[in-house]
């Protein structure tokens, strides 16, 4: 028996027993998971179907590891600008054993992890926008575009002295699970800038910001 089961975000054709590396959960190694964002279950010549996803459908997981993917070399240029910014990425994953596929959805994992629950839904977008006008303007951080800034206030990081007291590794790891377009971004000197901006020292700040390029030192 198979399954096509959405995990955070990508769709992917499992049976059990099978290991799939996934974009970073949230649980512990050890932790048993499931996902009720199935698409698609087969059984021989018996397919089901979903409209989207199949009623009561679940697939059981196991957390095996957590680890980073392979590198990849990120390059932007742009003609006659004088900008070239050269970032490496390793993509967090995840690695996870497939245990059961229930269809009547009858076997259930100790945890339940659902697909929902792993994606960004409107209504935090929402409480975003409210937490993004009384926080600071993190776009002051060079490096900072307005999506980084929704992802950072999204994760609770909302004004310049939260983000000063968070690692850069951290930030990193936010920003790639709230869109893999975010994850090539470098935040080795977010930390530092955030920090000058909540102590007001604008004129350090700027200074700073004067030896980087693109929020990276040169």
């Amino acid at each position: 028996m198979y399954a096509i089961v959405e995990i955070a975000g990508q769709q992917f054709k499992v049976a059990k027993d099978q290991k799939v590396f996934v974009h970073r959960l949230s649980g512990k190694e050890g932790d048993t998971v499931s996902f009720d964002k199935v698409l698609l279950t087969g059984d021989g010549d018996n397919v089901t179907l979903g409209a989207p996803a199949i009623e009561g459908a679940l697939v059981g997981a196991k957390i095996t590891r957590h680890l980073k993917g392979d590198k990849v070399i990120v390059f932007k240029k742009k003609r006659r600008k004088g900008y070239r910014v050269k970032n490496g990425h390793r993509q967090y994953l995840t690695e996870i054993v497939i245990e059961d596929i229930s269809v009547d959805g009858k076997k259930k994992p100790a945890k339940k992890e659902s697909a929902k629950a792993e994606t960004k839904k409107a209504e935090p977008k929402k409480e975003t926008k409210k937490s993004t006008k009384k926080g600071d303007d993190l776009t002051k951080i060079e490096g900072v575009g307005p999506k980084a800034a929704e992802a950072l206030t999204d994760a609770g990081l909302e004004t310049f002295a939260k983000v000063a007291k968070t690692k850069a590794e951290k930030l990193s790891e936010i920003l790639t699970e709230a869109s893999s377009r975010l994850a090539h971004l470098v935040t080795d000197t977010w930390p530092e800038q955030a920090q000058l901006a909540a102590d007001g020292k604008w004129e350090e700040l700027e200074k700073l910001q004067d030896e980087l390029d693109g929020g990276i030192k040169k």
